[in-house]
C-alpha cells in the first residue's frame, strides 16, 4: 500500500488528462452495458408488429452509441498513452537526477548495465502500467458492477447471486498466485540487469577482446549469464502459466454455470424467466467475463510494472551525497590543507578493505605535494577524499582549519580540479569536452586554454577543428590527445587546488614533454597534489610523501629524502636503473 501510495503521486501533475481518460473509460463501459439491455427489449417486442419502429429506433440508438464509443476509445488510446509517457519522463528525470547525487560507492557496487536496465526497461514497464493499469481496472470494475446490477434488476436476482458467489473464488486464486508471480518477476528483472551489464562490459572492452582473441571467452561469459536469465524467465512464465490457466478455467466455469442454470430457469419458467431474459443473461455474463479476462491479461503488466517501480524506488531510497547546501562557501585555500588521523576503507556488499589508517600530513597553499610509493598504498584514495568523492571513516580533512564537510559540496568541488591518467571524454565534439570545464567561457578563452594545453595546433589540423566528433569516450583520439583535452578543460575550470593523478604515465616521450609543459603552466600559482610513478616528474615538488600500505613512510623534499637513503632513495635509484 505504501508503494501504491508513492506510485499515485506521479499522476498529480497530469491529473486533468488522467481524469479525462477515466471519464472516457467510464462512458465506454456504460456503452458496453447497453447492448444486452436493448437486446432484451427487442426480443420482448419482436413479435409485435406495432413495435417494429421501436426496433429501428433501437438500431439507430446503438449506432450512435458505437460512434460515441469509437470517439472515446480514440481519446483513451491517445491521451491515456500520453499520460503514461509524461509519467515515464517525470520518473526518468527524477531517477537520473538521483543518480547524479549518489556517492561513488554506489557506482562501485552496481554495474552500469544494471543501472541502465532500471532507467530504460523498468521505466518502460512502469509507463505501460501508468496508462493501462488504472484505466483497465476502472473500466473492468464499472463493467463488473454494472453487469451485476443489471442482472439483479432486469433479469433475475437469484442468478445474479449465483454469479456473485463464484467471483470470490476467482479473487482468492488471483491473490494467491500474485505472490508467486511477484517473486518470479523480480528475479527475472535482476537477471535482465545482469545480462545488460554483461553486454555493456563486453562492448566497452571490445578492443581488448579482439586484441587478445578472446571472443570465445566473452561468448562463454555471456552464455553463462544467459543460462541464469533463461532459468529466471522460465520460472516467471511457469507462474504465469498457473495463473492464466487457472483464471481461464474459472471464467469458463462461469460460462458453464450461466448456460446450464439459465437453461434450467428458462425450461421451468422460474420467476417468469423467458427467452429474452435468457439471452440477456448470457450477454451479461459475457460482459462480466470480459473484464475478468481483461484483468487476467493485464495482470502480467501490473506485476512487471510494480516490480519495476519497486526497483525504481530502491534507487530513490539510496542515501545521497551530503550536499550541505546551507554550509560555508569555499572560496579558495588561504593557508593549508590538513589530513588529521584519517582512516578509510572501501566497502561493498561482501567485504571491507582498509586502505588508509590514521594518515596525517599537511599541504601548504601554493606548494606542490607529491605522493609516491607502491600501488595499493592509498595515493589515489587520498586524491578522492580531498573533493569528498568518498567520506573518511574517521579523522578530519581540514581546509584552513575548517572540516571539509562544513563547506557546501558544490563550492568545494568548484575549486578543485582533477587531471588523471584514466581520462574520460564525453561523446560529442572537442569543443563540448573542453567547455565542460566552464560552459560560460567564450571562444577566445577556449582557444587560449587549448594553447596552454598544447592541443590547439592539433585541433586546427582537423577538417572540422573544434567541432570534430571524437567518438564514444574519445575513441578517435590518441591517449596523449585525450590527456591534453582534459588539461584544456582544467584550464577553463581554473581551480584553486589541482590534483594530478598519474597524469603523465603510459605516454611516449615527446607527448609526455608536451603534457609536462602544459601541466607546469596549469600548476602555476595553484596548490597541487600530484601522484606519480615516474619520480623524475616530481623532483621539484616542495614536499614528497612516500605512501605504503603501512602509512606514510617518509616525507620531505627530493634532496632531503635522498640523503635519508630510505624508501624514496631506493625507489629513485630503482627508477633510473629501469629507465
Amino acid at each position: 500500500m505504501l508503494m501504491l501510495k508513492e506510485f499515485v503521486k506521479y499522476y498529480k501533475p497530469h491529473l486533468k488528462l488522467f481524469i479525462i481518460d477515466l471519464v472516457c473509460a467510464f462512458v465506454v463501459s456504460i456503452c458496453n452495458l447497453v447492448y444486452p439491455y436493448l437486446a432484451q427489449k427487442i426480443l420482448n417486442n419482436i413479435n409485435l408488429s406495432n413495435e417494429l419502429m421501436l426496433i429501428v429506433y433501437i438500431g439507430i440508438a446503438l449506432l450512435g452509441i458505437y460512434i460515441l464509443k469509437a470517439l472515446f476509445n480514440f481519446i483513451i488510446q491517445y491521451w491515456g498513452h500520453k499520460v503514461g509517457v509524461l509519467i515515464q519522463a517525470d520518473m526518468r528525470k527524477k531517477l537520473f537526477n538521483k543518480l547524479e547525487k549518489l556517492p561513488f560507492s554506489y557506482f562501485d557496487n552496481n554495474k552500469t548495465g544494471t543501472i541502465m536496465s532500471r532507467i530504460i526497461n523498468d521505466l518502460m514497464e512502469i509507463s505501460e502500467l501508468a496508462h493501462h493499469g488504472p484505466e483497465d481496472l476502472f473500466l473492468s470494475f464499472i463493467t463488473l458492477v454494472g453487469a451485476f446490477i443489471l442482472i439483479f434488476t432486469t433479469v433475475n436476482y437469484k442468478l445474479a447471486l449465483l454469479v456473485f458467489a463464484v467471483i470470490p473464488f476467482i479473487i482468492i486464486f488471483a491473490v494467491y498466485r500474485r505472490r508467486r508471480m511477484k517473486n518470479a518477476s523480480k528475479k527475472m528483472r535482476e537477471e535482465v540487469g545482469k545480462i545488460n551489464a554483461s553486454v555493456e562490459s563486453s562492448i566497452s572492452g571490445i578492443r581488448v577482446t579482439k586484441a587478445y582473441a578472446n571472443d570465445e571467452y566473452e561468448a562463454y561469459k555471456f552464455d553463462k549469464s544467459l543460462v541464469d536469465f533463461k532459468r529466471a524467465r522460465m520460472g516467471a512464465y511457469k507462474q504465469m502459466g498457473y495463473f492464466f490457466s487457472g483464471m481461464n478455467f474459472f471464467t469458463d466455469f462461469l460460462y458453464l454455470i450461466a448456460l446450464i442454470v439459465g437453461a434450467y430457469f428458462y425450461a421451468k419458467s422460474i420467476d417468469g424467466f423467458d427467452h429474452a431474459d435468457y439471452t440477456a443473461y448470457i450477454l451479461y455474463i459475457t460482459m462480466l467475463i470480459n473484464p475478468i479476462r481483461t484483468l487476467t491479461n493485464i495482470f502480467e503488466q501490473i506485476q512487471n510494472g510494480m516490480t519495476g517501480f519497486e526497483r525504481y524506488q530502491e534507487i530513490l531510497n539510496e542515501k545521497e551525497e551530503d550536499q550541505n547546501e546551507n554550509g560555508l562557501i569555499f572560496n579558495g585555500l588561504k593557508n593549508k590543507i590538513k589530513f588529521k588521523n584519517v582512516s578509510f576503507s572501501y566497502q561493498n556488499k561482501d567485504q571491507e578493505r582498509e586502505v588508509l589508517s590514521n594518515i596525517s600530513f599537511e599541504i601548504n597553499k601554493g606548494e606542490t605535494t607529491a605522493l609516491v610509493g607502491p600501488s595499493g598504498g592509498g595515493k589515489t584514495t587520498i586524491c578522492h577524499l580531498l573533493p569528498r568523492f568518498y567520506i573518511q571513516d574517521s579523522g578530519e580533512i581540514l581546509f584552513d582549519g575548517v572540516e571539509s564537510s562544513k563547506f557546501t559540496l558544490r563550492s568545494l568541488r568548484k575549486n578543485i580540479g582533477l587531471v588523471s591518467q584514466d581520462v574520460f571524454l564525453f561523446s560529442g565534439t572537442i569543443r563540448e569536452n573542453i567547455l565542460y570545464g566552464n560552459f560560460e567561457a567564450n571562444e577566445e578563452e577556449m582557444i587560449e586554454a587549448s594553447k596552454k594545453a598544447n592541443i590547439h595546433e592539433f585541433v586546427m589540423s582537423l577538417e572540422k577543428g573544434y567541432d570534430t566528433d571524437i567518438g564514444e569516450r574519445g575513441v578517435k583520439l590518441s591517449g596523449g590527445q585525450k590527456q591534453r583535452i582534459s588539461i584544456a578543460r582544467a584550464f577553463l575550470k581554473n581551480p584553486d587546488i589541482l590534483i594530478l593523478d598519474e597524469a603523465t604515465s603510459a605516454l611516449d616521450t615527446i607527448t609526455e614533454v608536451m603534457i609536462q609543459e602544459a601541466i607546469a603552466r596549469l600548476s602555476q600559482g595553484r596548490t597541487v597534489l600530484v601522484v606519480a610513478h615516474r619520480l623524475s616528474t616530481i623532483k621539484n615538488a616542495d614536499n614528497i610523501l612516500v605512501i605504503s600500505p603501512n602509512g606514510i613512510e617518509e616525507q620531505g623534499n627530493h634532496e632531503e629524502l635522498l640523503k635519508k637513503d630510505g624508501h624514496y632513495s631506493h625507489l629513485y635509484k630503482a627508477h633510473f636503473e629501469l629507465f
